[in-house]
């Protein structure tokens, strides 16, 4: 689960990490009233989306030549004039797509003079299964481009969870930003508290981009993203409040209420398959046999008919969707029972598009056989190869 700057500063401060004072505005009149909490004569207006280049980004409904959804402001009629902007318009960035994402919130908070902008993040790295802190003094910038282009400028530092956040660590991540003195115990000050945060929120991602020094030798966050393990909600009901469910994929957002893994992908061949790396697998022989996926969707191993359906309609609400492949290998989960799931949903969404289906399992018989005297025109597969064959070939017949 994602949350929105505003949120994650908030949230952030609560463990002790330096973030400028903001106030979040879901008006413009709220905007121009956050002028008078702050101390000026500078102010940062941006734009609250679950998007990252916002600063570079274009508003749809905006000549080309209007500034983007980060903005600076010198007066109230300045900031009236950039949340007018923004508010209900729509922010295209390099990380929406082209359709973009409608702003209904923003952040304004008091601008500071920076002197120099760093990167640093925490996740879990995949190779060592510690928490990592990924650094670098090239702040303010695309850190893939930077990774790419000038990888000696990236230093992960990873945390042994037997130990937690050391001193050493904090040393570790002040000498790789560069810094000495009252900055660097500062910079081991923000890194300690950034570890607690993680751990007593159980995020998945922290980023901060930039963490800038300011003219005055301050550290301060300037910018946060943080994503929590949706496993480990259960755990944080007052995280749950922070979720803004306008800001996800509808077709994703339904899928939750059924305990569905669906990602909406650019292919046209829908997947409905019952574990990750089956999936997985599934999508790639899709992509071996010359088309692509339109999604990624595990019903899991506790499937039921009313899954079955939700997941039938999902994968056929995306109008790119010229044909569905089902892959199932029974183990808890019955091939009979799915078989009826996959009949009744076929029957109530009226389906239009070619649809294979490959079972193996437990009970695996007993489900060809309901398939096969359903009456509808649903085509059997012996193996997840000749299941894929199939679905391209039906597809490109009724093309």
């Amino acid at each position: 689960m994602n949350i929105h700057e505003y949120q994650a500063k908030e949230l952030l401060a609560t463990f002790g990490v330096p973030v400028p004072a903001g106030f979040a505005a879901m008006t413009v009149d709220e905007a121009v009233a956050a002028t008078a909490q702050l101390p000026g004569p500078l102010y940062v207006v941006k734009a609250q989306i679950h998007a990252g280049g916002r600063g570079k980004g274009k508003f749809v409904e905006l000549p080309p030549e209007a500034k983007g959804g980060v903005r600076l402001a010198r007066s109230a009629d300045e900031v009236r004039a950039a949340a007018t902007d923004m508010l209900g318009n729509t922010l295209v960035t390099i990380q929406t797509g082209e359709h973009g994402k409608q702003v209904n919130r923003l952040y304004v908070t008091d601008g500071v003079d920076i002197a120099k902008e760093f990167y640093l993040a925490l996740l879990v790295n995949r190779a060592s299964g510690r928490i990592g802190m990924v650094v670098s003094t090239e702040g303010g910038m695309d850190i893939e481009t930077v990774a790419h282009d000038t990888p000696e400028k990236i230093h992960t530092i990873d945390v042994d969870p037997a130990t937690g956040f050391m001193p050493h660590h904090g040393r570790a991540v002040a000498d790789a930003l560069g810094l000495k003195g009252d900055l660097a115990k500062q910079a081991s000050n923000v890194a300690s508290k950034l570890y607690d945060a993680f751990l007593g929120t159980d995020a998945a991602q922290i980023e901060i981009n930039p963490l800038a020094v300011t003219t005055d030798n301050r550290l301060l966050v300037l910018d946060a993203k943080v994503s929590f393990d949706s496993n480990a909600l259960f755990r944080h009901k007052d995280l749950m409040a922070l979720r803004d469910e306008t800001e996800e994929d509808p077709a994703e957002l339904e899928a939750s209420k059924y305990d569905l893994a669906y990602i909406k992908l650019d292919g046209d061949i829908g997947c409905m398959v019952n574990g990750a790396g089956l999936a997985m697998a599934t999508m790639d022989i899709i992509k071996l046999n010359g088309m692509f996926p339109a999604n990624f969707l595990d019903v899991g191993g506790g499937a039921n008919k009313e899954k079955v359906t939700a997941a039938f309609k999902i994968i056929l609400a995306d109008p790119n969707v010229k044909g569905i492949l089902v892959n199932i290998f029974g183990g808890i989960m019955k091939c009979d029972v799915i078989a009826e799931g996959i009949v009744a949903a076929a029957k109530e969404v009226n389906l239009s598009v070619p649809l294979v289906v490959r079972l193996e399992g437990t009970n695996v018989q007993a489900g060809k056989d309901i398939l096969a005297n359903s009456g509808l025109a649903i085509v059997p597969a012996n193996d997840l190869g000749d299941a894929a064959r199939k679905i391209v070939a039906e597809v490109r017949a009724a093309a």
